[in-house]
């Protein structure tokens, strides 16, 4: 197996995690931090900005995961896959967390 299949996985589930609060914030109306807010990850940036910036992630992480030749039966893929998922989600609640206690 190629390590640059790992690495796909990997970040394939960075991304992929990272496009659901966005575009669900998106979605419900409300406004919720990005890249592109002042400053940026602090600052709240509008539903729209959330929707298309979860969509790119949603886009960029699926064209990762498809690269990554995750299968069935490739185990360890699945594995590096969900430490991205997780990662991100932790680093997500710590990060979302600190935010509402300002």
């Amino acid at each position: 197996m190629f390590w640059q299949f790992y690495l796909c996985a990997f970040f394939s589930g960075l991304f992929l995690t990272n496009a659901i609060p966005h575009f669900v914030q998106g979605i419900c109306g409300n406004k919720f931090p990005t890249p592109f807010a002042k400053p940026p990850g602090r600052g709240l940036s509008s539903p729209t900005v959330n929707v298309l910036w979860g969509l790119l992630n949603a886009i960029i992480g699926t064209i990762l995961f498809a690269h990554s030749a995750i299968k069935a039966e490739t185990t360890w893929l699945w594995a590096t896959f969900f430490v991205g998922v997780a990662l991100m989600g932790i680093m997500g609640s710590i990060g979302f967390s600190k935010r509402h206690k300002e």
